[in-house]
C-alpha cells in the first residue's frame, strides 16, 4: 500500500488510525470511520479505503460498497469550496438553471467538476428544503437565497482568496 499518496499524507493516516483505535469496539464503526476519514482527507480514495479495511478487518469490497452507495461519500477529490445549486422544482422554475450556467461559465467547469486550482467544485443538488427562498445556492455552509445569476461573480470573489 506504500505509494506517493500514502507517503505524502502520513499525518492524516496517523490521525485516522488514532480515531479508529478509539472506536474499534463500537457498533457502526464503518459509517463513523468513513465520515471521519472524509473529514480528514476530503474524500475517500482507494488508499484510504484499504487502510480502513486493514485497521478494522472489514473487507475492502464491503467498504467500497458503502462508499459508492451513499451520496455523502466521494471517491474523487473536491475543491476547497463546494458550490451547490438547487435544481428542485421551486428553484428551477425561479431560474436556478441560469445560476448554474453562470457558475459554469465563470469557473470554466461543467457541473460535477472541480476547477484546476482545486478551489471550487460545482454540484447540482435536489431540494434543500427552503423552497420559499428559491432559487437557492450554497457555498460550503453559506446559503444564498433568492439568487440571481448576475450576483455570481461578486459572490465568487469572496471565496477566491
Amino acid at each position: 500500500m506504500q505509494n506517493e499518496f500514502v507517503e505524502a499524507r502520513k499525518s492524516e493516516f496517523e490521525e485516522l488510525k488514532q480515531y479508529i483505535d478509539t472506536v474499534k469496539n463500537s457498533q457502526g464503526i464503518l459509517m463513523q470511520t468513513l465520515q471521519k476519514a472524509q473529514d480528514i482527507f476530503g474524500y475517500l480514495p482507494l488508499e484510504v479505503q484499504q487502510f480502513i479495511s486493514d485497521e478494522t478487518n472489514i473487507p475492502l469490497a464491503d467498504i467500497y460498497g458503502v462508499v459508492t452507495f451513499y451520496t455523502q461519500f466521494t471517491v474523487e477529490e473536491k475543491g476547497k469550496h463546494r458550490i451547490g445549486v438547487c435544481l428542485g422544482t421551486a428553484c428551477y422554475v425561479k431560474g436556478s438553471q441560469e445560476i448554474m450556467d453562470k457558475l459554469s461559465e465563470e469557473l470554466n467547469i461543467k457541473v460535477g467538476a472541480t476547477t484546476d486550482d482545486k478551489m471550487f467544485t460545482l454540484e447540482a443538488t435536489r431540494c434543500l428544503g427552503c423552497c420559499g427562498l428559491a432559487p437557492v445556492m450554497i457555498i460550503d455552509e453559506d446559503v444564498y437565497p433568492k439568487m440571481e445569476a448576475k450576483s455570481v461573480p461578486e459572490i465568487l470573489k469572496k471565496y477566491s482568496n
